[in-house]
């Protein structure tokens, strides 16, 4: 097989790809608006997160990958995390957009007709559409940077992390499409539980990780070894910010 031949079937598999992206992105959600995008991250990262935190601190930029797919799975302690990601892991700093899986009724009202411009699209945690969960795998076929909050609520207090299984299931999708995507473990830290004004922030990524097979024991196994690492990175970005994980 010639490289010609080879470079325009993968040319077609991309244009397949798009295709298919643009196809479920209408039927589900805007993408990311250019305007409201640009504006979105001038009046957050330059107004908001600047003016209200005295420090924002991140770490372990260099496990965050810059190209190809990726999923981030971040602890979920308060609304400034889905400020914080974009800050650390955004456009500015991986050229590209993360495109947030939200619950249903995060995209409601005006913050929904906002989210919904800013590339986030909903997902019902208690019974998926098989257009969300394929939605996804699309953003991830095309080499796009996905944030699934494993967790799926903020949780505010001391206790283990407990994830859902979705996120490992829609890896083992996207492998099943012949993607490998490495998770990124996530942790976020405050130096108060509820983030008063100019306190500290902290992001901390960890090592990437991927599932190993698709029987329930590997899941089971991926789920913990994700929960400990995102546990590990949210206890480093706490203590950066100078607090313990058991302190309130």
């Amino acid at each position: 097989m010639s490289f010609l031949t080879i470079k325009f079937r993968l040319l077609d598999q991309t244009v397949i790809v798009q295709s298919a992206l643009e196809k479920r992105e209408n039927n589900l959600c805007l993408g990311v608006d250019p305007f409201w995008g640009s504006l979105a991250m001038v009046v957050t990262q330059d107004l908001v997160l600047s003016n209200y935190f005295r420090h924002r601190i991140v770490l372990g930029s260099e496990f965050l990958p810059k190209t190809g797919a990726v999923v981030l799975a971040p602890t979920h302690r308060a609304r400034w995390d889905a400020l914080m990601l974009p800050m650390a892991a955004g456009r500015r700093v991986t050229g590209r957009d993360c495109r947030f899986m939200v619950t249903i009724t995060e995209m409601t009202g005006v913050q929904g007709w906002f989210l919904n411009r800013l590339g986030c699209f909903p997902v019902n945690q208690s019974r998926p559409s098989l257009s969300s969960l394929r939605y996804a795998i699309d953003l991830l076929l095309d080499g796009q940077q996905l944030v699934v909050f494993p967790e799926g609520k903020i949780n505010r207090t001391s206790k283990a992390v407990k994830l859902h299984q979705g996120l490992a299931r829609l890896s083992l999708l996207a492998q099943g499409k012949g993607v490998q995507v490495p998770v990124v473990p996530v942790g976020l830290g405050y130096s108060e539980i509820r983030p008063r004004l100019f306190s500290s922030a902290a992001i901390c990524f960890g090592e990437p990780i991927k599932v190993q097979g698709s029987d329930k024991e590997d899941i089971k196994n991926f789920n913990e070894d994700l929960a400990n690492r995102m546990q590990s990175a949210e206890q480093a970005a706490l203590l950066a910010v100078g607090r313990s994980r058991y302190r309130a």
